[in-house]
């Protein structure tokens, strides 16, 4: 009885076993799928993110220099002040 139990037991431990390198290798699938959706939408958030808000920016600067000129020249005439005193040699 104790050679059924040993054997019943060896043959359950080899199948977990199995069943433990199966897993690994399912969560290792998955975790490779996940990683490379997240290196994909990754990608793609930093495109939008930073080159479409820098075009954004001046797209809406643009349109306001061509409804308010005055207060854009004045604006360019104090950054250009501030730039030029802090660049002097």
């Amino acid at each position: 009885m104790n050679e059924a139990s040993t054997h019943q037991s060896t043959t359950g431990t080899s199948s977990k076993t199995a069943n433990i390198n199966g897993m690994s290798d399912q969560a290792r699938d998955t975790a490779d799928r996940v990683a490379n959706g997240a290196v994909e939408f990754g990608r793609d958030a930093a495109q939008h993110y930073v080159k479409e808000p820098a075009q954004d920016l001046f797209g809406l600067a643009k349109a306001y220099a061509k409804d308010h000129p005055d207060v854009a020249a004045c604006w360019a005439f104090g950054l250009g002040v501030m730039i030029g005193w802090k660049i002097k040699p």
